[in-house]
Order: structure tokens, then C-alpha cells, then sequence
């Protein structure tokens, strides 16, 4: 291809209120963007280079130079004829073969590879794969993203002599005092030279350096800090530019307003967070006494696992103890990661919403229609604050974020940039900027559990774990994993006092029938009666019959529920237990495992794992409101065999001996504890393994969570119209969607092209309010009627 039949401009972006970004600018604004978010003399460049272990100046401006050198190559390969035709005409044209794939194959030429490795401190394998992973959309060998292989056309024309490439090259020199830049091909991509010899030797190399990252840490540590900053470098490049009139916002001004901020001040955790949350208490329940635990936390380091029971105080101890790691580090953030939506909210309204406006962000995937929802009905903690969300659009989001301090999120959030999460990487500069607190890690999957060991032994951050249970294995890899278990055996005779005061007796019921005959003696006795079943058909078929029994309406709660009935049941079970002077009954899931609140007298479950049925006893005398005479009762039976899923026999098989130890007599928190490292079955240990870690120039989304292979994400075809209006407006649709049961939906011909692909379509016939989705049509079903 002969220059003269190239465009006179090369465009990196599609036009924007009629303004026009070049190539070459979009590449400069890249490496500026580089250059300011991870300058070593400010926190985040420090912190940046800290979390990911490089510690040593020298080897700091080593990667500072790679990926100024990555970001300036990153995009070259849009300097092609259909790139250009895409973003400077209307209408969508399908691209052969990806930009990153061609940016990645012209670093594979041998005379750039000689030429750029004539400069030590360059890192030839670590800029190619930098360049090429930069969008997440490459692999090796498999799938739609294969290197460079075409979709549609077989030859690519190029447009690598334009004056805009040459100039780039000419600034690689500059920067990294390289000789002059050689010659790019002429050529036209094809499958034939030098493309077909370079994308050969690719593969190569790429196999040589993913072989030899094993027994290099440093270099390691240096290809994860450059993949990563250039996935941040080009969105802040790409987002500010186009949202922002550069005449009022420059990249560098937009940065010193929203990055190189104020770190966290001595006292700012205390006023904006600790204090607030004390006087609430102090207003709901009288005299407010630290226990001893959580002053010494101060003084435990940076890596703890803290295990208390139920109740115990933890959350305001981890605030204690992000207070004290703020003083003792130069940081930004304090980061609250959960493992679910709920638990996330409900955390947000306890602490961060207590954050001044700007400073806070509850974060998960229903976030814009909680924050606007509360917006309507405020809580004390976020009464007249503006709770809308920054941007729509993922990097957006993101980087509307980076400027906030407090954040309560679900664990996908923050930590999924481990699998390749694109939002994710991101965020990374706030949570490198952090110290981070993850709540309930009993109730990780084994996918999250493996990318929480991963995260601790791979990068260096303040990390504060807690639970109430934990099984004898995962102690052992946290502990392995850098975390020191707090509190000690008898090292606090004040909680140790609470943990052994007698809260419960335990009795064995016969079969379903005979916990059906307790659970309605019980409340019609006045009692606050908390049924846990193992599926939500029981759990619903069980919220029936009881409701027709005592001719009420029966709560029930689990995770089949379209997300605002979810939030609503939620508030309205937590509402019920905290009426002690009134009776309350209701049927949940393991849901109530996880930071749900509820002070039941009676507890009802069915056979499940230790540590499940651990976090199911610890909802009853939680507080213990009735005065220390009085024992909550915990009720489990059995099912037959067939109806044990989820749990494997092991499992069970394990819970009853758990509970035969427990005997019958009068049972305290610390004995439960000690039963479940005594019963607990051993697990083989965690491995750190994670896409990001392992996959060297290569990079595709991977799946932060267990697959659920039994349901899958739906809308209701009764919630059609309004999802459709919704996605019209570019507006998220969390509100609609729910999990629903195999088999019981449909992913057809008929699946409306405007709907995500990923997306289900449920019979809303088979949905009410009060009991969520059922496998059979719902009897008098209620209208929905969503506006």
C-alpha cells in the first residue's frame, strides 16, 4: 500500500460532537495519561508499584518506560483501511481481524523486536503483551478472539507508512534513546509474509515467555503492572478526552482533581465513618463501650484473619483497624467488599453512607437502582445526599469512582480483575490505592476462596479478612497465605466471657412434619420463628402452608426474586426480628447465612454443612435481647437422601456428627466454634491460580464465581416492554432480572434481537411478589406492574 492512497488523517475514535481524534493524539494521550496517573512522586504511582511488588527505584522506572512504550504502540494497528472506515462513517462495517491483534503481530517483526531490545530496560515479551491483551478480547488457540485470525476478508490493506505511525515511532525512539525507527511492511495483512512468519514466531514467543514468568517473580510483577496500566492509561485517555471539552478538562487537570488527591487524613475515618455509626447506635440501644478486640486490632498489623462470633462487634473493628492502617500507610480508600448484593447494601447503610457525598459508593450490580431508590426513601445515614451513579458506560463508571474514598461493594467488583474482569482492572488503581476489608469469606465458592488466595499471595496490600466459622482448611491457607488469626486463644477475657455464655439448646426433630407442628406452636406462643431450608421450592412450599395454617402472611426469603421484590422481602424479614415484644415467622434460603441481621428465638433447618448451619444458629439470640437466662432453640432434621442437594453425603454425614458432639445441653458460640475445627472435612489445599496471573500475552474474560448450571440470569416476557424501554434509554435493567431454574425459560428464534444475548426469557404467570419465581404456574398470581 503506497501512502498516497492512506487518508490524510488516521481517527482512533469515532467523531464526537464534531470533534475528530487522530491516531497520533489518542496514542500521545495515552502515554500522558501513563505518565501522570503512575508518576513516582505522587500515591498512586507509589501505590501502584508497591501492590504489585516493585519496590526498587530503578526497577519502578523500568516499568514506567515499558508502558509509556506499550501505550504509545497499543493502538497502531487501527492505522488500517476498514478501522478507518468504521469510525469515519455511519454505520457499523465488521472488522477482519481485531487492532490489538495487528498492534501485537508488528511488534512480533523481527526488526522491531531487534530494534526495541536494543534498549535493556525494554521488555520486548511484556509491551507485546501489553499491547496486544489491552481490550481482554485475545487467545491463543480457541474461540471468537483467536490471534489474528479473520473473520470475512482475507487481506487487510494497511496504512503503516502514514506520517502519524512514523511519528510515533520517531517518539519510541525519543523516549527510550533508541536509533531511528525501521521500516513497517508495505504489504498489505494477509496469511502470507512477513505477517504469516511474525504471527508463527508470535506464538513462540509467547509460549517461551509463559514458560519462564514461572520462575521469574520480578518479571512477573512487571508484566501484570504494565498489562494492567496500560487498560487504565487508554481509558482515561479514551474516556476524559471524549466526555470532556478539552479546552475546560485536560487529562493532566482531570487527573490532579480526581487522583493526585489528599490521602486519608488522621482523623477521617473516625469523623466520616466510626463516629457517626457509634452515635446510631448509642440513639437505637443506649451505652456504647468499646470491647477490648477491637481497640487492640490497632496494633495486629496488616494482615489479619479475624474470627469472632456472631454479633461480636467485627464490623466496627475492621473500620478500627482501616484507621489504624491509614496511619501507618499513605493511602487513598477503604474498601468493604461482600459476598453478595445485600450484604453490600446493608453495609453501606450501616457505615460508608455515613461518608460525606462524593466520598462513598455502594457498589454491585443493582447499584444505580438501590442509590436511587434510597435517594427516594432515605435512611439517617444518607438523608439529602445525591445518589446517582457517575456514568453508564463501563470504563466510565469506573473512572467516575476514582475520585470517592469509602466504598461497600460486592467482592465481583473489585477483586474479578484477577479473572480478566475489564471494569475491574479498571478500579485496580483505587483498590492498589486501598487498604481492604473482605467480610464472610466462609461463604466464598471454591472459584472466589482461589482468587481471594491468589490476590493475597500475588500482590502487597493491607488485607483484613474476617468471619464468624471458618473450616480447618481455609484457616490453614489464609494463614499460609500471609494472614495472622486474631483474636488468639484467651487472649481477651471480655470476649472470651461472650462467646462462652450459654445462648442455646439444640433438639433433633424427626422429619419436616414434626418441624412444621414446632414452627407453629412456636409462634403462636409468641415466639420469633426462623425456618432455614436448603432450595427455594421448600422454602416456598413450606411459606404456604404455614401462611394457610395460621392465615398470615408468611415471609419468604431466598434468591429467586426479581430484585426490587428482593430488596423489599429483605427489609420487611429484618423489620420483623427486631420486634422482640411481637411474634414473627419466616422461611428463608442459605440467604440468611450472610450479614443478615435477624435475633430468632426458634431456629428451624434442615441437615447442612457445619459451617452453614455455624451461620444459621448464630440468627437466634444473636443480641441476646431476653436477658442471659434465656436459650434461643435450634431445630434440625433431616431429609431423605434424594433430597440433599445442594450438599454432597460427606457433608451431611459430617453435620451429624457435628451435632451429636454438640449434645443437648446448654451451647455457647466458642463451642460451636471449636466442634467445626474439631468436625470440619479436610479440603485439599488452594492453589493460586487465576487468568490473569497465568495468561502471559493472552487475556479473556473468565468467570470470578462457580458456574450455577442449574439456573441462569432471565427477564419475565411480562417485564419485556419495560426492559426494552429501559435498554432504549441506555438504563440498566438490574431491576428485572432473576435467576431462574433450567428449564424454565427459553432461548430461542423467538429471543428479541434488543435483548442480551445472555438473557433468558421467564413465564411471568409463574411469579408473584411475595414467593418469587416457581417452577409451576403461580394460583391467583398477582399483576405486575412495574413503573
Amino acid at each position: 500500500m503506497e501512502n498516497n492512497s492512506a487518508p490524510e488523517k488516521l481517527l482512533a475514535k469515532s467523531k464526537r460532537n464534531n470533534r475528530e481524534i487522530t491516531l497520533e493524539s489518542h496514542l500521545l494521550d495515552t502515554e500522558m495519561a501513563a505518565r501522570e496517573a503512575f508518576r513516582l512522586d505522587g500515591r498512586w504511582g507509589q501505590n501502584w508499584c508497591r501492590f504489585f511488588r516493585i519496590n526498587e527505584k530503578e526497577n519502578q522506572e523500568r516499568f514506567l518506560l515499558n508502558l509509556y512504550v506499550a501505550s504509545l504502540f497499543h493502538d497502531i494497528g487501527k492505522a488500517n483501511l476498514e478501522f478507518y472506515n468504521a469510525v469515519a462513517g455511519p454505520g457499523f462495517i465488521p472488522q477482519t481481524v481485531r487492532h490489538e491483534h495487528i498492534s501485537g503481530l508488528i511488534l512480533c517483526l523481527p526488526e522491531i523486536r531487534m530494534w526495541i531490545s536494543k534498549n535493556p530496560q525494554l521488555d520486548i515479551d511484556v509491551i507485546t503483551a501489553a499491547v496486544l491483551s489491552h481490550h481482554i478480547k485475545v487467545s491463543e488457540e480457541v474461540g471468537d478472539w483467536q490471534w489474528c485470525q479473520p473473520k470475512g476478508a482475507k487481506i487487510l490493506k494497511l496504512y503503516l507508512q502514514h506520517e502519524e505511525v512514523k511519528s510515533i515511532l520517531k517518539r519510541i525512539a525519543l523516549l527510550a534513546g533508541l536509533e531511528d525507527p525501521p521500516e513497517l511492511p508495505t504489504k498489505s495483512w494477509g496469511q502470507y509474509e512477513p505477517w504469516q512468519s511474525a504471527w508463527k514466531s508470535g506464538k513462540q514467543f509467547a509460549n517461551n515467555f509463559r514458560r519462564g514468568l514461572r520462575s521469574d517473580e520480578n518479571r512477573l510483577s512487571l508484566l501484570l503492572a504494565t498489562k494492567a496500566g496500560l487498560i487504565v492509561a487508554d481509558s482515561v485517555a479514551s474516556g476524559i478526552v471524549l466526555v470532556y471539552d478539552q479546552s475546560d478538562t485536560s487529562i493532566t487537570g482531570w487527573l490532579d482533581e480526581n487522583v493526585h488527591t489528599e490521602s486519608i487524613a488522621e482523623d477521617s475515618i473516625a469523623n466520616a465513618i466510626i463516629n457517626p455509626r457509634i452515635d446510631q447506635i448509642i440513639k437505637k440501644n443506649g451505652p456504647f463501650r468499646w470491647h477490648d478486640f477491637q481497640n487492640q486490632i490497632t496494633l495486629e498489623g496488616s494482615r489479619i484473619l479475624l474470627i469472632a462470633a456472631c454479633a461480636a462487634g467485627k464490623t466496627l473493628a475492621a473500620w478500627k483497624w482501616a484507621e489504624a492502617q491509614s496511619k501507618e500507610r499513605t493511602v487513598g480508600k477503604v474498601i468493604f467488599l461482600y459476598p453478595t448484593r445485600t450484604t453490600a447494601l446493608e453495609g453501606f447503610r450501616d457505615y460508608v453512607g455515613w461518608a460525606p457525598e462524593g466520598e462513598s459508593s455502594y457498589l454491585a450490580g443493582d447499584s444505580r437502582y438501590v442509590l436511587e431508590s434510597m435517594a427516594a426513601n432515605p435512611s439517617e445515614s444518607t438523608k439529602g445526599k445525591k445518589l446517582q451513579l457517575s456514568e453508564e458506560e463501563e470504563r466510565l463508571f469506573a473512572l467516575g469512582l476514582w475520585s470517592h474514598k469509602y466504598f461497600s461493594a460486592t467482592v465481583d467488583q473489585f477483586l474479578s480483575f484477577i479473572e480478566h474482569s475489564y471494569m475491574g482492572i479498571c478500579l485496580l488503581p483505587v483498590l492498589a490505592d486501598s487498604v481492604v476489608i473482605f467480610d464472610e469469606v466462609h461463604s466464598f465458592d471454591q472459584k472466589m476462596f482461589t482468587a481471594l488466595i491468589s490476590f493475597l499471595r500475588t500482590f502487597d496490600i493491607p488485607v483484613l479478612c474476617m468471619t464468624a466459622t471458618l473450616p480447618t482448611s481455609r484457616r490453614a491457607d489464609l494463614e499460609k497465605a500471609g494472614l495472622r488469626i486474631y483474636p488468639r486463644p484467651g487472649q481477651f477475657k471480655d470476649q472470651e466471657t461472650l462467646e462462652d455464655h450459654p445462648r442455646y439448646q439444640l433438639i433433633s426433630l424427626k422429619d419436616e412434619e414434626e418441624a412444621f407442628n414446632k414452627a407453629v406452636n412456636s409462634y403462636q406462643s409468641g415466639d420469633r420463628v426462623l425456618w432455614v431450608v436448603n432450595t427455594v421450592d421448600r422454602c416456598q412450599q413450606i411459606a404456604d402452608r404455614l401462611a394457610e395454617k395460621l392465615g398470615l402472611d408468611v415471609l419468604s426469603y431466598h434468591s429467586r426474586f426479581c430484585l426490587y421484590d428482593r430488596h423489599t422481602i429483605h427489609g420487611e424479614t429484618v423489620k420483623a426480628f427486631q420486634q422482640k415484644e411481637r411474634p414473627a415467622i419466616a422461611v428463608t434460603t442459605q440467604v440468611c447465612e450472610m450479614s443478615l441481621d435477624l435475633d430468632a428465638d426458634v431456629l428451624i433447618t434442615e441437615l447442612a454443612p457445619i459451617s452453614s448451619l455455624v451461620q444459621r444458629f448464630g440468627r437466634a439470640n444473636r443480641h441476646l435481647a431476653h436477658g442471659p437466662d434465656f436459650r434461643a432453640t435450634l431445630c434440625v432434621y433431616s431429609l431423605d437422601s434424594n433430597q440433599n442437594r445442594p450438599y454432597s453425603r460427606e457433608e451431611l454425614s459430617a453435620a451429624s456428627v457435628f451435632l451429636k458432639a454438640l449434645g443437648t445441653g446448654d451451647i455457647s458460640q466458642r463451642s460451636m466454634a471449636d466442634k467445626l475445627v474439631e468436625h470440619s472435612l479436610k479440603e485439599p489445599e488452594t492453589e493460586v491460580s487465576a487468568k490473569f496471573l497465568e495468561s502471559g500475552y493472552f487475556a479473556t474474560p473468565g468467570c470470578f464465581r462457580d458456574i450455577d448450571e442449574l439456573a441462569a440470569p432471565c427477564v419475565l416476557d411480562s417485564d419485556l416492554d419495560a426492559v426494552k424501554k429501559l435498554l432504549d434509554q441506555k438504563k440498566p435493567i438490574d431491576l428485572f432480572v432473576i435467576n431462574v431454574p433450567r428449564g424454565h425459560f427459553k432461548k430461542d428464534k423467538s429471543h428479541p434481537e434488543w435483548l442480551l444475548k445472555y438473557l433468558g426469557i421467564a413465564n411471568g404467570e409463574n411469579y408473584c411478589h411475595k414467593r418469587g419465581f416457581r417452577k409451576d404456574k403461580v394460583r391467583n398470581a398477582e399483576a405486575k406492574n412495574y413503573k
